[in-house]
């Protein structure tokens, strides 16, 4: 895949993340030991959901970019699981699929969640293929 055909995704991807229908928005981090970034996110419904991330530790000119739809493929009152695909961009040009649990232990706080991620990400310039973990936090606004 080229670079420019990535970037079309990504801006598409955006595009798509911001439609009309009534959802919820939310910030998120994500972190290890190697790398971090912050996202925010938009809810469609109680199954599908997209967020766009950036890379910390960038220049602004370097900022590496990725934007992922995930789908929920189980939600209990406690957690929920899901499974996506999405693309990076930037210093790092590739294809991610994301797993991941997100647990909300707070009674009090149900927008308030914990979440563990393990990415697969297939790196197009180097042809690599690149498995990361993450643990982060998660807040939903109303």
């Amino acid at each position: 895949m080229s670079k420019i055909t990535l970037k079309a995704i990504f801006i598409l991807s955006l595009l798509f993340s911001f439609n009309q229908a009534k959802a919820q928005l939310s910030v998120s981090y994500f972190g290890n030991s190697a790398n971090s970034k912050v996202g925010v996110g938009y809810d469609f419904n109680e199954k599908l959901w997209t967020e766009l991330r950036i890379y910390s530790g960038t220049s602004l000119e370097n900022v590496t970019a990725e934007a992922v739809l995930n789908y929920n493929f189980l939600r209990r009152e406690k957690y929920r699981t899901y499974v996506g695909g999405g693309v990076v961009v930037n210093n790092l040009n590739g294809v991610v699929v994301p797993i991941g649990v997100q647990f909300t232990p707070f009674e009090s706080l149900n927008n308030f969640s914990f979440h563990i991620e393990l990415q697969a990400m297939y790196e197009v310039d180097y042809e690599d293929l690149f498995i990361n973990g993450f643990g982060g936090i998660r807040y939903k606004f109303n």
